[in-house]
């Protein structure tokens, strides 16, 4: 075998990707929260970049033209008290007591300010007032079972075997783990001999005295039955309850497939009697955990507003962009970064940032003119959907939409990824405009967005009693001339969150 080596010149095209038109790509594609948040650390960052705020006076200025007014006003009201007798002294009084007035309204004015009229300029951090004002973290629901089982008396053993297994309840309440593997996760803990008899024990205190009722059930049938044992010790009780845990203890499976009749023939009670149970039932909850924690969620702000124009009958999109603060490169580091007097070093240094300052500015720009662009394509080709709904939502595919606009369809894709769009139909994902579709039998081109609309308001429309099977609703799309397979009609009910048809009939 022969290694040799040799150089060779070929020419050949690449592409890559600058940093200038990666860093447009991801603000172009961030929502309105996470832009916000990457203004802020680049406002931080990058010592090039500031904020326009327009000129306003000093505290200082404002409180000493204040003083000035103040004088003013009181020394025009003696004027005038003293032209209308000066030799009254209740008004003189008066004027006394129109002055402590005044000290007292500016007293109150102004004491929450930075500075003190007696002791001057006291700085105080704002951020810190900010911070006290906001509420404190609620504990999670781990943290608040915890604080319970520490004021519950019991044997030293079955307290610490009950700490490991408050560990391992979920956010819903509900134990996560079953006890085989909990206690084989456990069984080398230094100090503690664990056993699966030890592990129930702890299990049953919990879940008798712990709130909220339910919590550290093993499954959704143990947690329902553990919160009626408690609805039954309540001194007022409701007589149903019996009724109602039979129905979860024996019948739980029919129960889940509706199978009423079959219960009634098994327990004898008439359906009446088991629908009523049922109504009690609602009063349970399958995540107990979820009412003691308040679960956080984020604030959806939307990207773009739509509203309608009376005069001109359409459609105007604005840019929700009022909530971004206004940047600028700073004169100052951008004639630095020019001086051929400062050092090298320095001068590269500010360069960059002043080059990274201008291209994020631009980036923004950018990705406002390109957004504004695609919702104004949108409400060009989705007008029947604003009038008249989702059901008239059409197909909208992305590659039409760049075509249009002469942009990559990635750049679509990345403009409309994680926004909102407030409408006068309410707060819509900008995304769920493009989509692809079918063309019915009478010519109309549907989305599968809208074929999901129409299926959906068939079924709230059909006979609870007699239920539509899929294939039956599958042949309800066909009457108005969208034909679609029985699987896809499945599909479609799974995606709406819709049970079959043999769990949605009322008896």
């Amino acid at each position: 075998m022969r290694f040799e080596t040799s150089q060779q010149m070929r020419m050949g095209q690449h592409m890559k990707l600058a940093p200038r038109m990666i860093q447009s790509m991801e603000i172009l594609q961030m929502p309105m929260l996470a832009l916000q948040e990457r203004i802020e650390q680049e406002l931080e960052s990058n010592i090039a970049l500031e904020l326009v705020e327009p000129e306003a006076e000093t505290e200082e200025t404002t409180a000493q033209r204040e003083d000035d007014r103040l004088a003013e006003r009181l020394d025009q009201q003696a004027l005038v008290i003293g032209e209308e007798n000066t030799t009254r002294t209740d008004d003189w009084a008066r004027l006394s007591e129109i002055e402590s007035g005044y000290q007292e309204a500016y007293e109150n004015e102004y004491s929450s300010k930075k500075y003190t009229r007696s002791g001057g300029d006291q700085e105080r951090d704002r951020k810190m007032d900010a911070f006290a004002n906001l509420p404190a973290r609620g504990e999670r629901l781990t943290e608040q079972l915890l604080h319970q089982w520490t004021f519950i008396e019991l044997e030293p053993d079955v307290v610490a075997v009950g700490k490991i297994l408050l560990a391992h309840v979920n956010d819903d309440g509900l134990l996560g783990s079953d006890l085989e593997t909990i206690l084989e996760q456990n069984q080398h803990v230094p100090g503690q001999d664990l056993s699966l008899e030890l592990l129930e024990r702890a299990l049953t205190e919990i879940q008798q005295r712990l709130d909220p009722p339910g919590v550290a059930a093993r499954n959704h049938r143990e947690c329902m039955l553990l919160q009626v044992d408690r609805f039954m010790l309540e001194p007022d009780s409701d007589p149903g309850w019996s009724e109602v845990r039979r129905l979860i203890a024996d019948h739980y499976d029919d129960l889940l497939q509706n199978r009423l009749p079959k219960i009634a023939q098994k327990t004898g009670l008439s359906l009446p009697e088991i629908q009523e149970a049922m109504t009690l039932m609602r009063k349970l909850n399958l995540s107990p955990g979820r009412d003691v924690v308040d679960e956080e969620v984020p604030p959806i702000i939307p990207d773009v507003v739509v509203e309608f124009d009376e005069e001109g009958d359409q459609y105007v999109a604005a840019l929700c962009d009022g909530l971004l603060p206004a940047l600028r490169v700073s004169k100052q580091y951008t004639e630095m970064a020019k001086d051929k007097s400062t050092e090298k070093e320095t001068r590269e240094f500010v360069t960059n940032n002043v080059r990274n300052a201008q291209w994020l500015i631009e980036s923004i720009n950018q990705r406002k003119n390109t957004l504004l662009r695609v919702v104004n394509v949108v409400l060009a080709r989705q007008r029947e959907y604003f009038d008249h709904g989702p059901q008239h939502l059409r197909p909208l595919p992305m590659i039409e939409v760049a075509d249009h606009l002469g942009v990559h369809v990635a750049t679509v894709s990345r403009a409309v990824a994680d926004k909102w769009m407030q409408t006068p139909r309410g707060l819509v994902v900008l995304r769920k405009f493009f989509s692809g579709g079918t063309a019915t039998e009478f010519g109309e081109d549907l989305s599968w967005e809208a074929v999901k609309a129409k299926l959906k308001e068939i079924i709230d429309n059909e006979d609870k009693s007699s239920p539509l099977s899929d294939s039956a609703l599958a042949d309800e799309l066909k009457k108005i001339g969208i034909e679609i397979a029985r699987r896809t009609v499945v599909k479609y009910r799974q995606q709406l969150d819709v049970p079959p048809a043999r769990r949605r009939k009322v008896y």
